[in-house]
């Protein structure tokens, strides 16, 4: 069903590694949500960008690679899209990955930032992964790089092992919680790793055209 006044264009973007068995109608099932969203009777037909210079959605067999770079047009209704393609991939998934979502605010221009005016668009960072604990290892490995990134313009990458060291207790104790929690049917201490980064706002950021 197209989309009229829909209030943003939502970009998807991610590489996913699949187990070497999945096959194409196996990922068409997991990503249902979103080429059925698209208006679209199949993974073929809703693999294809809104930006017809953005490469969509691809499936490499002989990689064994999810390749998203896609935006749709849509309204919040589809982060619950979302959700069910999280639950759905993970059962196809080798190992942990990101999948970054942008959504841009359509009613927003440059009278209104002139206007200091704030506009909608949103950011969310999932994970999927086979197991709780893939999940963590790309929650980990991200957080990793954006810190050691920042801290480089100030300090030798020598010099941030004790930062590394602390990134990885904290992942550390929250594997332990949602181990302890999984034996004992309590929900972890903390905020546990569901497979779902938060949202923020601050600035648009750029469509990604890879």
């Amino acid at each position: 069903m197209a989309r009229y006044n829909a209030a943003y264009e939502i970009h998807v973007h991610g590489e996913v590694s699949l187990r070497a068995d999945v096959d194409l109608a196996q990922l068409q099932d997991a990503l249902r949500p979103l080429w059925k969203y698209a208006g679209s009777s199949s993974l073929q037909d809703g693999s294809a960008s809104a930006y017809p210079e953005e490469p969509g959605i691809r499936f490499d067999a002989q990689a064994h690679l999810l390749q998203m770079c896609w935006t749709v047009p849509g309204d919040d209704d589809f982060r619950q899209c979302l959700d069910e393609m999280c639950m759905s991939l993970n059962e196809l998934t080798a190992a942990g990955a990101a999948i970054e979502v942008t959504f841009y605010d359509n009613d927003f221009d440059e009278e209104d930032e002139n206007r200091g005016q704030d506009s909608r668009d949103d950011f969310v960072m999932l994970f999927v992964g086979p197991t709780p604990a893939d999940i963590m290892q790309a929650q980990r490995d991200m957080l990793i790089n954006d810190v050691v990134h920042l801290m480089e313009r100030h300090f030798d990458g020598a010099e941030l092992g004790g930062v590394v060291n602390e990134i990885d207790k904290l992942f550390s104790q929250r594997f332990d919680n949602l181990v302890n929690s999984l034996d004992l049917g309590r929900p972890p201490r903390g905020s546990g790793g569901n497979g779902h980064g938060g949202s923020g706002h601050g600035g648009r950021k750029p469509r990604h055209l890879h």
